[in-house]
């Protein structure tokens, strides 16, 4: 009787980004993972999409951070604090998981410990029953690909603090390699060149931009440029400099040379009947890192295996999870 009025959640809890899908509703929330607290006295300030507003602005008493780091919870209760309040968001202050079954994505590689870890967060604020599911799985779920079948699928999900890539069959991981560097790697990559080359500081936020609309994964045929705003090094005073698509080509080329190295040793460990598989379906690229300009073509020049864009790369892991709960909610 109870289960007429059980709510079914899906949730991708990231480290830059958490998404909920609610069965019967879809996507019912997408807001950054941050939070502001006060140094004084450690009291929430701000959550979500108004605490990523105050990054890079906030006074001496304030401090924007971030409760998880690589996909996994570094501050438990700044993450409990903020899921409480994207769900009280949905449903009212009075709903936290109540009579509710969540599926919850976590990286794959982690340990048991920390699976559950994030279980027992879920459960202890009031959900009936609390599942994890690896992102890469529920990736490829969200995607479409035949994930229950004997047929091997590769997924590379590159997310903000971390990236993964998983060969997925008969609904389960085979094999996976982890890279520790993601979206939020990229953004300090542009900071330090920035600061090194121009003796420029700028904030997270502004490096963000410039990996938005400056950032390509395959050298730019036509070099665009790129106004930036920070403080001078050495004068202390506002600057601003121009920078090219060409020099952020540059920066990040360590970064791609991690992400097809890990391609390249999932796929010497991959069984020849799936590697096969692989070579003939392609791997699914998602993740927010997956919007890179040019990053599906270069993997493919790189590994000689075909790379395809997921639909919705930032919501793939969401979808899966979604998808889950009717596996599940029995």
């Amino acid at each position: 009787m109870l289960k007429r009025f059980e709510q079914l959640f899906g949730v991708d809890l990231g480290t830059c980004n958490t998404l909920i899908y609610q069965q019967g509703k879809g996507i019912v929330l997408q807001e950054p993972s941050v939070v502001a607290i006060r140094k004084d006295t450690g009291m929430i300030e701000a959550i979500g999409t108004e605490a990523y507003a105050m990054i890079g602005r906030t006074p001496v008493n304030l401090e924007v951070i971030y409760p998880l780091k690589d996909g996994v919870i570094a501050n438990f209760d700044m993450t409990t604090a903020m899921l409480k309040h994207f769900i009280s968001k949905i449903h009212g202050r009075n709903h936290w998981f109540r009579r509710s079954h969540v599926i919850i994505s976590v990286p794959c590689g982690i340990t048991n410990v920390q699976k559950r870890a994030v279980e027992e967060m879920i459960v202890h604020k009031g959900a009936r029953k609390s599942v994890t599911i690896e992102e890469p799985l529920a990736a490829a779920m969200g995607a479409g690909l035949p994930v229950g079948e004997p047929i091997g699928s590769m997924v590379l999900d590159i997310g903000g603090g971390t990236s993964q890539v998983a060969l997925i069959s008969l609904g389960g991981i085979v094999l996976s390699k982890h890279v520790p560097c993601g979206g939020m790697s990229i953004d300090q990559s542009i900071i330090e060149y920035v600061k090194k080359t121009y003796n420029l500081i700028i904030g997270e936020r502004t490096a963000e931009e410039v990996k938005k609309h400056a950032a390509t994964a395959v050298r730019p045929e036509k070099e665009l440029q790129m106004d930036i705003r920070g403080r001078d090094l050495v004068k202390g005073l506002p600057k601003i400099i121009s920078i090219t698509s060409n020099e952020i080509f540059e920066i990040l080329e360590d970064f791609f040379i991690m992400i097809v190295e890990s391609i390249r040793q999932a796929m010497e460990q991959c069984p020849p009947e799936l590697a096969g598989d692989v070579m003939e379906r392609g791997i699914l690229l998602c993740g927010g890192g997956a919007l890179l300009h040019g990053l599906d073509r270069r993997l493919q020049q790189e590994t000689g295996v075909p790379v395809h864009l997921a639909e919705n790369p930032m919501e793939c892991i969401v979808i899966g999870t979604g998808k889950m709960l009717k596996y599940n909610a029995s």
